[in-house]
C-alpha cells in the first residue's frame, strides 16, 4: 500500500499550520514551522493568493495529513458520510476520528498518529479481546482497545501515556491507565474535535 515517506514538517509548512505530525517535537522550538513560516520550496516565499479551489484544495489536503490518508481511501470515507444522515462534514470527520490508529492516539498510547499506526500494524492493540492490525478498522461506541499483554513494557508506548495524561484525554474515552486499555463511549460531536479545519470546503471541493 502507498505512504508518505517524506519529511513530515515539509507538510506542515505546505499548510502553513502545525499538524502535529511529529507528535511533543511539535511543542518545541525544533518544529519546522517555527524555523520557516513559508512553504517550502524554492517558490515557497513568493506563492500568490489561491484561488477558491485551491482553498477547498488545501483544506481536503490538511485532513488528509492530519490522518495520514491516502486520496483513493479518503474519496471513499467521504462518499460513505455522503451517505450517511447528517452533515456530511461533520461526519467524515466523526468516520476518521473512529479510526483504529486515530483512537490508539487519542487514548494516549501513541505520540502522534503515524506512530500509532506502526504500533497497530506491529500486533501490539486487542479490540474486544481479539487481535487487531488494520489501521482503519472503525471502531463503535462500546468497542475496548487495549494494549496486548506482551506489549505493555514497551518504553514508547509508556512514554506517551505519561505525556497524554498531563494533556488530559477526550470525554468521548474512557480510560484505564492501570489496566491500559479504553473505551469509545460514544461518537464524538464536532464540538469534541479539536482540529483547525472548515470540513465544509472539502464538501464543496467534492462537490464540483
Amino acid at each position: 500500500m502507498a505512504r508518505y515517506t517524506g519529511a513530515l514538517c515539509r507538510l506542515c509548512r505546505r499548510e502553513g499550520e502545525k499538524l502535529f505530525l511529529k507528535g511533543s517535537r511539535c511543542y518545541t522550538d525544533k518544529c519546522g514551522v517555527e524555523k520557516r513560516k513559508y512553504a517550502p520550496g524554492q517558490h515557497g516565499q513568493s506563492r500568490g493568493k489561491l484561488s477558491d479551489y485551491g482553498i477547498q484544495l488545501r483544506e481536503k489536503q490538511k485532513v488528509r495529513r492530519i490522518y495520514g490518508v491516502m486520496e483513493d481511501q479518503f474519496r471513499i470515507y467521504f462518499k460513505k458520510a455522503s451517505s450517511m444522515k447528517g452533515i456530511t462534514g461533520e461526519v467524515l470527520l466523526q468516520i476518521l476520528e473512529r479510526r483504529l490508529d486515530n483512537i490508539v492516539y487519542r487514548m494516549g498510547f501513541a505520540s502522534n498518529r503515524r506512530e500509532a499506526r506502526q504500533l497497530v500494524r506491529h500486533g501490539h492493540f486487542l479490540v474486544n479481546g481479539r487481535s487487531a492490525d488494520i489501521p482503519s478498522y472503525l471502531l463503535r461506541p462500546g468497542d475496548v482497545v487495549e494494549v496486548r499483554e506482551s506489549s505493555r513494557q514497551l518504553q514508547a508506548i509508556s512514554e506517551s501515556l505519561s505525556m497524554a495524561e498531563h494533556k488530559g484525554f477526550p470525554e468521548w474515552i474512557e480510560l484505564d491507565m492501570q489496566g491500559m486499555k479504553g473505551k469509545l463511549v460514544r461518537v464524538p460531536s464536532r464540538e469534541e474535535i479539536q482540529l483547525p479545519v472548515q470540513e465544509q470546503l472539502i464538501v464543496e471541493f467534492y462537490s464540483k
